[in-house]
């Protein structure tokens, strides 16, 4: 006859291979789930400056300032095992020596997060559904016709995924471990994330071309080359400005945080 521990034991060791295996199935399904994402960068401003780029900086040195645009659709990321994105844009321009890798600083991040996870569903939301737990709002009274004016309706919620950014501003400057940026050549900004699971590996940046299975690379998602201007004077401030039309202030719609 076992003993009542013999017999917890058996059924947690039960209960754990169970949701083992479940969480090796939720992980692996992800994989028929199809994603192709895409994206689009473009420069709006760049600025150099030679000044102290942070309160706690102890030398003046050279550093960018670059304002972008960012119209992303990273919609196809998001399916029932993705818990959050983070998404960032980087800057890369070649190293000082040509053996060694190019330099890469972030200018720019966020966090999209899923349906799910904005609006986290709790089993008080099925119990106080039921009818007779009485919790129910009561359908709301027509309005009289008074002449007030009628409240619009809220707008619709956006899409995991969707971001459009117009002149957006940087979040982080761009310094180098020399101190001199000044009339940097070949500069681009490209467009990365890393995926976070609610169970299974972390995925990161596929490029264009690089698929695999029902999974699309990243189409765009690149800036075309720019230099980054000159300093002029000892303290001066130059400026690259790519734009058309009338410069328009920062925006952005809403993106999922």
């Amino acid at each position: 006859m076992h003993s009542s521990l013999v017999r917890v034991q058996n059924v947690f060791g039960y209960f754990t291979t169970v949701a083992f295996c479940t969480a090796i199935f939720v992980a692996l399904s992800v994989l028929v789930a199809p994603q192709s994402p895409s994206a689009s960068i473009q420069l709006r401003n760049v600025q150099v400056v030679k000044g102290r780029p942070h309160y706690y900086s102890n030398k003046r040195e050279e550093y960018a300032h670059i304002k972008f645009d960012l119209d992303a659709d990273l919609s196809s990321l998001f399916n029932w095992n993705t818990k959050q994105v983070f998404v960032w844009i980087t800057a890369t321009y070649p190293a000082l020596s040509p053996s060694a890798p190019p330099s890469q600083a972030i200018i720019w991040d966020s966090i999209l997060n899923s349906y799910s996870q904005l609006h986290p569903y709790t089993p008080f939301d099925a119990w106080k559904d039921l009818p007779f737990v009485g919790t129910k709002k009561a359908p709301p009274k027509k309005a009289k016709s008074s002449g007030k004016k009628k409240v619009p309706d809220p707008e619709p919620e956006p899409t995991p995924g969707i971001i459009k950014l117009k002149n957006s501003k940087p979040k982080y400057q761009i310094t180098d471990v020399t101190g001199k940026l000044a009339s940097q050549s070949n500069v681009t900004l490209e467009l990365g994330w890393n995926v976070q699971p609610w169970v299974g590996a972390l995925t990161w940046t596929s490029k264009e071309g690089q698929d695999f299975g029902r999974w699309k690379g990243l189409k765009g998602g690149k800036s075309e080359a720019f230099d980054l201007p000159a300093l002029k004077g000892k303290s001066a401030t130059q400026e690259t400005v790519i734009q058309k039309g009338t410069p328009k202030p920062a925006e952005a719609k809403p993106v999922v945080p």
